[in-house]
């Protein structure tokens, strides 16, 4: 008989976890701390009432691309994806924008010279995504497709400051690929930085960039659905302080960060081990935003209101600053922001008329430094007469996002530093497993590692279930 499990954290990457072992024969729980289920994938009326706000994530590039989701059928469920008219814009100073949008030529007709360098880099990894993707979307192994994989790892390990001025002669060229990049939470002179870039790009032509209508709290609750009707179970508003609360015989998948696993088994842990996850390394935080408007954003360049993501940064240079900043204590006076506006997609998220829109920006770790007035500053630059449609606004500091949701230590969205070496080798070198034999890690610290929700829980569990139907 299967041992029973124990999933500790109901986010995307928990719930995998659960469904991929309920598959598998185990006997399921899932004790999340908060009264509601989602981590990350957690909606809530954040401003006013009506507006339905993501309170992390809201755009889902990965979850289209993900061999877990795709298999699962959670339409049956309520979800429905909404791909907006176009995945991404990027205004710039004199008024126009580049527009990404599914048609990788059509797109890259706006980069002018650089037309054919867009096209070159990216059009073998769009027609054959599927097998780009099986390749790196998953813990490190001997690619099946080395040839396609040694294409793309070609230009990915670069720093993307470096190959956006190789690749490219354009300005604006080179400023979309360092906003793309600057999704990594790394430092654009650090090497490995350009395989965000690359990537993020390849998924909007090969997969587009989907919000999920009535917000991402409906991913959530379409996987618990699926949970439950494996025979699952969900238990909310308990927080698991010890693993010695836990059946001794049972497997554990935490949907935790090192901070968090230390905190739960350090009386089972020699100080060795103990020391090892306490040197964990965190990055910078994020500083969040949501904004309730009694109309929709006026852009400067009016084929913004065409994209569910805008990036707002002038330059490259800019946008290196930017990230940099990040990392080295003080936040940008001129932050590269990340914004998002479902609303213009999906009118479940805002009262008739209305409108909501959320952005963010890279800080340093745990910053307490208020960027309300660097943040919209940014939006303005590109939408004057912004803050004149502001009804209402919610603030996230990193300290807020963690208190929101433990993972995110000190608002790090990543749950970890992101260097060259953690794009292959997430949180130790024991991939999921811990110094516990039947303790296992799921979250965004162990590979594929984060921003692709569920496939860090469905291969952990895999492994999980592997190692233990062994014994």
């Amino acid at each position: 008989m299967l041992p029973h499990a124990i999933v500790i954290g109901s986010g995307p990457n928990g719930l995998a976890a659960a469904i991929t072992l309920a598959e598998a024969g185990h006997s399921v729980v899932v004790y999340e701390a908060e009264e509601f289920i989602g981590g990350g994938l957690h909606s809530a009326q954040l401003t006013l009432p009506g507006f339905v706000h993501d309170v992390c994530a809201a755009v889902h590039p990965m979850a289209a691309s993900s061999e877990f989701f795709r298999r699962l059928n959670l339409e049956q469920y309520g979800l429905r994806w909404i791909y907006p008219d176009a995945e991404l814009a990027h205004p710039f100073d004199d008024g126009t924008a580049i527009l990404i949008t599914r048609s990788l030529t059509e797109t890259s007709m706006q980069f002018g010279p650089d037309a054919p360098r867009v096209r070159q880099l990216l059009d073998p990894l769009v027609r054959h995504w599927d097998k780009l993707g099986g390749d790196i979307l998953r813990p490190a192994r001997m690619p099946r497709h080395p040839l396609l994989t040694g294409k793309f790892g070609m230009n990915a390990s670069f720093p993307a400051a470096s190959l956006a001025r190789r690749k490219f002669s354009s300005m604006k060229t080179r400023t979309v690929f360092a906003g793309l990049a600057a999704h990594s939470e790394m430092p654009l002179s650090a090497w490995g930085s350009a395989a965000f870039g690359i990537l993020l790009w390849t998924t909007c032509h090969a997969v587009g960039w989907p919000i999920a209508r009535g917000g991402s709290q409906s991913i959530a609750n379409a996987l618990a659905a699926h949970l439950q009707k494996l025979g699952g179970k969900i238990v909310t508003g308990t927080r698991i302080r010890s693993l010695t609360e836990l059946p001794e015989k049972s497997i554990v998948l935490c949907d935790l960060t090192p901070r968090q696993l230390l905190k739960i088994s350090a009386d089972r842990l020699s100080p060795g081990e103990q020391r090892k996850l306490q040197a964990y390394r965190y990055g910078p935080g994020a500083f969040k935003i949501d904004w309730s408007l009694d109309s929709p954003i006026p852009w400067n360049a009016p084929k913004c209101a065409q994209a569910g993501t805008v990036h707002l940064g002038g330059t490259l240079d800019e946008i290196i600053q930017s990230e940099q900043a990040a990392w080295s204590g003080a936040p940008a006076e001129k932050p590269f922001v990340l914004l998002a506006q479902p609303s213009l997609f999906d009118a479940s998220r805002a009262p008739k008329g209305k409108h909501t829109a959320w952005a963010y920006c890279h800080v340093p770790h745990a910053s307490t430094v208020d960027m309300v007035e660097r943040i919209e500053r940014q939006v303005e630059r590109f939408a004057p007469g912004f803050r004149s449609r502001v009804i209402g606004r919610s603030v996230m500091s990193p300290a807020d996002l963690e208190a929101h949701n433990s993972n995110l230590v000190g608002g790090d969205i990543s749950a970890g530093a992101m260097s060259l070496d953690r794009l292959v080798r997430r949180s130790t070198t024991r991939s999921y497993r811990t110094p516990m034999p039947h303790v296992f890690l799921c979250s965004a610290a162990t590979p594929p590692g984060p921003g692709v929700h569920g496939l860090c829980g469905y291969f952990a569990a895999k492994f999980a279930h592997e190692r233990t139907s062994r014994k």
